[in-house]
Protein backbone atom coordinates (compact mmCIF):
# COMPACT_ATOMS: atom_id res chain seq x y z
CA UNK A 1 0.00 0.00 0.00
CA UNK A 2 1.32 3.55 -0.95
CA UNK A 3 1.67 5.98 2.19
CA UNK A 4 0.03 9.00 2.32
CA UNK A 5 1.97 11.83 2.42
CA UNK A 6 0.35 15.36 3.65
CA UNK A 7 1.91 18.72 4.50
CA UNK A 8 5.30 18.02 3.36
CA UNK A 9 6.82 21.63 4.13
CA UNK A 10 9.30 23.59 1.75
CA UNK A 11 12.04 23.28 4.32
CA UNK A 12 11.60 19.28 4.77
CA UNK A 13 11.51 18.75 0.60
CA UNK A 14 14.90 20.74 0.71
CA UNK A 15 16.42 19.14 3.67
CA UNK A 16 15.25 15.48 1.60
CA UNK A 17 17.02 17.15 -1.57
CA UNK A 18 19.83 17.72 0.37
CA UNK A 19 19.94 14.73 1.45
CA UNK A 20 19.51 13.27 -1.88
CA UNK A 21 23.16 15.08 -2.91
CA UNK A 22 21.28 17.98 -4.84
CA UNK A 23 21.87 21.00 -5.33
CA UNK A 24 20.00 24.23 -5.87
CA UNK A 25 21.32 25.53 -8.77
CA UNK A 26 18.77 28.69 -8.90
CA UNK A 27 15.61 30.40 -7.93
CA UNK A 28 13.52 32.04 -10.63
CA UNK A 29 10.08 33.59 -11.26
CA UNK A 30 9.33 31.83 -7.96
CA UNK A 31 10.44 28.43 -8.79
CA UNK A 32 13.76 26.63 -7.09
CA UNK A 33 15.60 24.31 -9.56
CA UNK A 34 18.02 21.36 -8.37
CA UNK A 35 20.35 19.15 -10.33
CA UNK A 36 22.45 16.32 -9.51
CA UNK A 37 24.48 14.02 -11.27
CA UNK A 38 22.38 10.97 -12.05
CA UNK A 39 19.28 13.11 -12.70
CA UNK A 40 18.00 13.23 -16.53
CA UNK A 41 16.48 16.53 -15.31
CA UNK A 42 15.82 19.28 -12.65
CA UNK A 43 13.65 18.93 -9.69
CA UNK A 44 11.63 22.11 -9.55
CA UNK A 45 8.86 23.36 -7.25
CA UNK A 46 7.11 26.84 -6.53
CA UNK A 47 8.66 28.46 -3.38
CA UNK A 48 5.39 30.35 -2.54
CA UNK A 49 3.10 27.43 -2.09
CA UNK A 50 3.62 26.05 1.10
CA UNK A 51 3.50 23.48 1.95
CA UNK A 52 4.14 21.06 -1.81
CA UNK A 53 1.02 19.75 -3.22
CA UNK A 54 1.46 16.03 -3.74
CA UNK A 55 1.43 15.92 -7.51
CA UNK A 56 4.80 18.16 -7.64
CA UNK A 57 5.83 15.40 -4.86
CA UNK A 58 5.38 12.23 -6.84
CA UNK A 59 7.01 14.10 -10.13
CA UNK A 60 9.84 15.05 -8.43
CA UNK A 61 10.64 11.30 -7.15
CA UNK A 62 9.41 10.14 -10.09
CA UNK A 63 12.46 11.98 -11.47
CA UNK A 64 14.69 11.00 -8.75
CA UNK A 65 13.95 7.62 -9.07
CA UNK A 66 12.52 7.73 -5.55
CA UNK A 67 8.89 6.40 -4.35
CA UNK A 68 6.71 7.92 -1.67
CA UNK A 69 8.11 5.69 0.91
CA UNK A 70 11.38 6.61 0.56
CA UNK A 71 10.55 9.74 1.28
CA UNK A 72 8.22 8.71 4.23
CA UNK A 73 11.18 7.31 5.82
CA UNK A 74 13.36 10.08 5.70
CA UNK A 75 10.80 12.37 6.67
CA UNK A 76 10.42 10.02 10.18
CA UNK A 77 13.58 9.73 10.80
CA UNK A 78 14.05 13.10 10.78
CA UNK A 79 11.49 13.47 13.56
Amino acid sequence: MTPSIKNVSIKDFKDFLSHHDLKQIRIEGGHEIWCGNKLTRPVVFQTHIDPIPLFIIKSNLRTMGLTLTDLRNYLESTN
